[in-house]
């Protein structure tokens, strides 16, 4: 099972050392910054808390676990196919720009979603300061934009185990976690170098103050007996403030970004409080 969007920081080439570094027994799988989903692909826990701060990838989520809206969701998927191009690129992509774009049927928005996240450049996902997708025609003639297959089982997991699907902040999501469930945090990334960050999946960006934020919330969960997991770029911030918990350095590519500049090796960390 697969991810059905291609998503920025996206964790599959580091799925093995994540997976071998997750505890073997928890109750509760959260994940505050979802993403994605590889990791919530990979291991498909039976119990989940999966959260994100926007709304639209949320709102994709919500109709991959519902029956009827799923079926309507395919039919646009296709129709979207079917007239790729890339006129119609930037006239589906201008939908947000709609005082009305809102009311549209969640269907009718995850299927947008995806056709942009496949026939946009480079596969970003990114808005503007006012929210606006706005990620440029990607130079494709024709699309696939999905698997049935691969579709078929994300909405089989999704719609048949006990899934929360939640769109809050990051703090909020995990206010329930309680002793032994498992959180994984996968936020933006403390930048490795500052013209090369890349915080803009909602009109929000996420700032030091929030890595900082996010470090009182992985404490504060420590000290509830919740076992936590964080990722993060190698920097010098973020071996300073969590130098008290278990620093696992690992190489990794970043394959998605607006600028070549942004891409290439980098060093990661997998920081832990539990053996």
């Amino acid at each position: 099972m697969n991810p059905v969007l291609k998503w920025v920081g996206g964790k599959r080439q580091l799925l093995p050392k994540i997976v071998e570094l997750m505890p073997k027994e928890y109750n509760r799988y959260y994940e505050p910054f979802v993403g994605g989903g590889a990791l919530l692909f990979e291991v498909l826990p039976k119990v989940a808390v999966i959260n994100d701060m926007n709304s639209e990838l949320i709102n994709l989520y919500e109709v991959l676990s519902n029956d009827k809206d799923y079926k309507e969701f395919i039919q646009y998927l296709d129709l979207h196919e079917l007239n790729h191009s890339k006129e119609y690129y930037y006239e589906i992509r201008e939908m947000d720009r709609d005082d009305n774009f809102s009311q549209l049927s969640k269907a009718i928005r995850a299927a947008r979603v995806v056709y942009l996240n496949k026939a946009g450049f480079n596969g970003l996902y990114r808005v503007n300061s006012k929210g606006y997708f706005n990620v440029p025609f990607g130079k494709k003639d024709k699309v696939s934009i999905y698997s049935k297959d691969n579709l078929e089982s994300v909405h089989e997991y999704l719609s048949n185990n006990k899934i929360d699907i939640r769109n809050i902040d990051f703090e909020a999501s995990v206010n329930d976690a309680k002793e032994n469930d498992f959180v994984y945090f996968d936020p933006p990334y403390d930048p490795w170098e500052e013209k090369n960050s890349f915080t803009s999946y909602t009109q929000f960006d996420f700032t030091k103050e929030d890595q900082v934020r996010l470090f009182n919330v992985f404490k504060a969960l420590d000290k509830k007996g919740v076992k936590v997991m964080l990722s993060n770029h190698y920097t010098d911030f973020i071996k300073d403030l969590y130098k008290d918990y278990r620093i696992t350095v690992v190489p990794a590519k970043r394959l998605v970004n607006s600028k070549s500049s942004g891409r290439g090796d980098v060093l990661e960390v997998l920081i832990t409080n539990y053996e």
